[in-house]
């Protein structure tokens, strides 16, 4: 498959870049839960089963990366293949990072939520269909540590399906830093935050609505009226591969303890606590997190279609 090159940075698959000049539906996917999310192979089977279900419900996959120093939207099996086998090798890039390992062409980057969205932006895709989002972590009023896919959100004009923010975070501080920054969350047949593991919160989303027509109606008025950045659109894990609250939950407070211990931060937090959840929870939240994300990419395609059909 050739690829085209629209600015010098980017290159689009000619899959996407056709798709998105037909004004046909297509579903930004990111590469960090490849490199980072899962072990190799099941990282690789997982992400071309998730395009398999976007192209199932009606929509073109674009998984994004940054490879051979271009942005690229829309990888080749192979390049799938080859981040996978990177696994945590690759740089985990977020929107400070784009342009370091941009201008390092021996540099393979997986993108954030935050990465991915000004990716899929510049490639003219308007809908993104991730696990979780990033959010503020727990202790953040003594850390500040708070995911940049927050302010991104704020900025970029993307639809970001997702199963909510991580379950390590803190989901409270996180709703209220986006109800801060104007970003509307609503849920996908749901009246509550969803929590990634499990289905319920104690916080309410913003909006309910129960078909992904309705939910591009509202995307394409903020459109028109000119609002800036994206939205949330949280979509519960399937009931069936929901996980216990009160079992999750120290699942985390075990790895949050230990992670303190080992002196963890920044970037590495993430992917650290998730692959130390698995192994408490016995390879059960791992489960858990491809079903949801499978969900998700079937919820995008379905609002990318309605979005198109609708404009």
């Amino acid at each position: 498959m050739t690829q085209s090159d629209s600015s010098g940075y980017i290159a689009i698959s000619d899959e996407v870049a056709a798709a998105v000049d037909a004004a046909q539906p297509v579903v930004a996917l990111e590469s960090t839960i490849i490199s980072h999310g899962m072990p190799y192979p099941q990282n690789v089977e997982t992400a071309l089963l998730v395009e398999d279900t976007v192209r199932k419900n009606g929509a073109i996959p674009a998984t994004i990366a940054i490879m051979n120093g271009r942005l690229c939207a829309g990888l080749t099996a192979e390049q799938i293949e080859t981040i996978g086998q990177t696994g945590q090798r690759a740089v985990k890039v977020s929107r400070r990072d784009i342009a370091f390992v941009l201008q390092d062409c021996r540099l393979t980057g997986s993108t954030t939520v935050a990465a991915t969205m000004f990716i899929a932006s510049m490639a003219g895709i308007k809908v993104f269909a991730t696990g979780g989002i990033g959010g503020v972590h727990r202790g953040a009023e003594t850390t500040m540590d708070i995911s940049a896919d927050l302010s991104e959100l704020a900025r970029t004009d993307v639809a970001v399906v997702c199963a909510g923010a991580k379950s390590i975070l803190d989901i409270g501080l996180t709703r209220e830093y986006l109800e801060t920054q104007g970003v509307p969350v609503i849920g996908y047949q749901t009246d509550v935050w969803p929590a990634f593991y499990t289905r319920e919160t104690e916080f309410a989303v913003d909006y309910r609505h129960d078909t992904p027509e309705k939910i591009a109606d509202v995307i394409l008025t903020r459109r028109k009226l000119g609002l800036d950045g994206g939205v949330v659109v949280c979509v519960p894990v399937p009931e069936a591969y929901a996980m216990d609250p009160v079992k999750i939950d120290t699942a985390i407070e075990n790895a949050l303890h230990e992670m303190a211990e080992l002196g963890i931060t920044g970037k590495e937090t993430t992917p650290y606590l998730l692959q130390k959840i698995a192994e408490i929870t016995g390879g059960g939240s791992l489960q858990t997190n491809i079903q949801l994300v499978l969900n998700n990419a079937s919820v995008a395609a379905r609002l990318s279609a309605a979005m198109n059909s609708n404009a």
